[in-house]
């Protein structure tokens, strides 16, 4: 059996990327706050699963009690291959650096960041035990690339998952484990993260307009034809270079 672990499932890329796992006979866990029920006829369609671990990705002590369970999960059926999709994160707060509430954040860095790194090193380090092949992508963003006005949290917390994408994709290159670990640039999609961004004050960020152009002009990518780019990308496991940043603007 192969089993995929999915961040922010329920809707959005996340959802997109699992049905194309649960139609190629793919095993799927989900890790968000809600779960979909949609997945779940779709899983049955395939004669395959799908779970779904309720979990705050802001609580260390929920993320470190659901992934003892999928790791015990992991342990006891020995799947031929663990991929993971980092999707979840979240784009609050936008805001100018010194108005940001260090409340919102730190739940901003442990969402966007910690979460990713904690799932992704507990995963690699079941599928080492067990002798798997580990697959794993973080979701990243092009504000990793280049300072956006009132996106410091974001742009700070997506050049991390890059760098940390890289580093451990150069410690399983060293250590011979034939594990493969990228991220993934998704462009700008039509998803409810576009809205709360079209939804700020022009003060707090003032590239607003450009993202409402997207929208009015219909540039926002379908997150279908992105799930698409995503999962020939995981699915090519020959070809997947590890510690890559992939663009989906090169595949358009």
């Amino acid at each position: 059996m192969k089993l995929v672990v999915i961040t922010g499932e329920s809707k959005g890329l996340g959802e997109s990327v699992a049905r194309l796992f649960l139609d190629s006979d793919v095993h799927v866990i989900g890790i968000s706050r809600n779960g979909n029920n949609q997945l779940h006829d779709h899983a049955k369609e395939n004669n395959v699963t799908y779970q779904h671990h309720a979990c705050d990705l802001g609580d260390l002590n929920a993320i470190d009690n659901t992934l003892n369970k999928i790791m015990r999960y992991i342990s006891e059926n020995e799947p031929s291959t663990v991929y993971l999709v980092n999707n979840a994160a979240v784009i609050d707060p936008i805001d100018h650096a010194m108005n940001v509430d260090s409340n919102a954040l730190a739940n901003h860095v442990q969402v966007n960041t910690i979460a990713p790194m904690v799932i992704m090193n507990s995963l690699l380090k079941i599928a080492t035990e067990v002798k798997t092949t580990f697959i794993g992508v973080n979701v990243t963003s092009g504000a990793a690339e280049r300072p956006i006005y009132g996106w410091s949290a974001y742009c700070s917390t997506k050049a991390s998952i890059n760098m940390y994408t890289k580093t451990v994709a150069l410690e399983q290159e060293d250590l011979h484990t034939e594990h493969k670990v990228i991220a993934f640039s998704p462009g700008i999609m039509d998803t409810n993260m576009q809205e709360k961004i079209r939804t700020s004050s022009r003060e707090a960020f003032a590239d607003i307009d450009t993202f409402k152009n997207y929208k009015e002009q219909n540039l926002l990518r379908d997150v279908n034809s992105v799930g698409n780019v995503l999962f020939d990308i995981l699915w090519d496991e020959a070809g997947i270079i590890n510690g890559k940043i992939y663009n989906v603007k090169d595949y358009f």
